[in-house]
């Protein structure tokens, strides 16, 4: 197609060229038939900057069109260097002026795609402000850069048996390997940046669908009140073991559930709970339950399989786990934490979620009979050898919880 360019010294110049032309190609084809450098050039189309990375089909521009080429020599004089001058803080005295500048030397601006995509970014758009924050963040860093070369410069030559100076010399060496360290992470294992998510796989408890948290590190399965509640499980809650939970804050433990049904994929499964006073933990599949049903955590494939692989469910990815639920895991990594005790009336101690120790029990001191049969039933369904669970009941007077802890360590 044909342009037409009219100079501005009243000079038309006719150029046949491709609509996919970029700007830059123009103004190199405008040098050689008007004598203005590509630099002193600017092209004006309907009254608005063509850029030099710019094409004229994207700019709307068609077969006959005309357009202005202004030079900095005339109309647009060139700015002073007062105009392209920087504050002391790092910001441009006339943004405006210091843009126009840098976007026609094409070869410049080529260079700061390379070395720095940000600011090349910000000067080839309309946003002044951010061009002059930006403008501002590099100041601040030549500066920091110069003083850490400096203190180092400073370092070198201070003196050997100054105690203060071997001691910044000896920070400036342990902050050098611990920044090769983080140099060395971030190319060879960027993903220890990433954020991890917490293991979670859908389950029914009771007919009710949840999100379990699977942690193999928490002694017991454990569910809030609010949520047995809604499976309809609170009916069932065994308040012989109560207690308190002891850590960041306290939690009271309210008893337990001994057996539910949950539903792993399409298998059902007995289960039994911890009940915790706590709007923050809502469900935790705990050791217990994972090695009465023969779990494995199959991190390589990311499924959770059940009954030594009978079923397979899949760990869910973060965008499927509710966003409410990162303040459950901090709950759970502070209520669990180590050292964290969970006391009540009752001697026996059984440890729960990761290093925290729940201690809770029926109270006064269980007999033998139909209540120590029932014990001994309670134990084994948790996968455990009949004899071993006599021995550990008899070993600690019958105190379920002490023979639970001492069978689970």
């Amino acid at each position: 197609m044909k342009i037409t360019v009219m100079t501005s010294g009243e000079q038309i110049i006719t150029l046949d060229v491709d609509p996919d032309e970029a700007i830059e190609n123009v103004k190199a084809l405008l040098e050689v038939e008007s004598g203005v450098t590509l630099q002193q050039q600017q092209l004006l189309y309907n009254g608005k900057e063509m850029r030099n990375h710019e094409k004229l089909s994207a700019l709307g521009v068609s077969d006959g069109d005309l357009i202005m080429m202004l030079s900095n020599a005339n109309s647009l004089s060139s700015p002073s260097s007062n105009d392209l001058g920087l504050n002391p803080e790092g910001s441009a005295v006339n943004p405006t002026a210091f843009q126009q500048h840098i976007q026609r030397d094409s070869n410049l601006m080529a260079q700061l795609y390379q070395s720095d995509p940000e600011l090349a970014h910000a000067i080839s758009g309309n946003d002044l402000n951010k061009l002059q924050d930006i403008l501002r963040q590099r100041h601040r860093q030549r500066a920091e850069l110069r003083q850490r070369e400096q203190e180092e410069l400073a370092l070198h030559y201070a003196d050997p048996f100054d105690i203060e100076a071997q001691k910044k010399i000896e920070a400036a060496i342990r902050q050098k390997g611990v920044d090769e360290n983080w140099a060395t992470a971030l190319e060879y294992n960027p993903e220890a940046f990433a954020r991890v998510v917490m293991l979670y796989v859908d389950m029914e408890v009771n007919g009710v669908p949840l999100k379990a948290f699977v942690d193999s590190g928490a002694q017991s399965t454990i569910i809030s009140k609010s949520c047995a509640e809604r499976c309809g499980l609170l009916r069932l809650l065994d308040e012989r073991y109560k207690g308190i939970a002891h850590g960041v804050g306290q939690t009271e433990i309210l008893g337990r559930i001994h057996v539910a049904p949950i539903k792993i994929g399409n298998v059902f499964y007995p289960c039994s709970f911890t009940v915790l006073d706590s709007d923050n933990m809502e469900f935790l599949f705990g050791l217990d339950m994972l090695r009465k049903h023969q779990c494995i955590i199959d991190l390589k494939e990311s499924v959770l399989r059940v009954g030594g692989g009978e079923v397979s469910v899949p760990f869910l990815s973060e965008k499927d786990i509710p966003s409410r639920f990162l303040d459950e895991e901090r709950y759970s990594k502070q209520a669990s934490g180590s050292g964290a005790q969970v006391s009540s009336g009752s001697k026996g101690s059984i440890d729960v979620p990761t290093g925290s120790h729940f201690s809770g029990g029926a109270g006064g001191n269980p007999g033998q009979g139909s209540d120590f049969d029932a014990k001994v039933a309670r134990l084994v369904e948790l996968g455990f050898e009949r004899n071993d669970v006599i021995q550990a009941l008899k070993l600690f007077n019958g105190n379920e919880d002490q023979a639970a802890g001492f069978l689970f360590g």
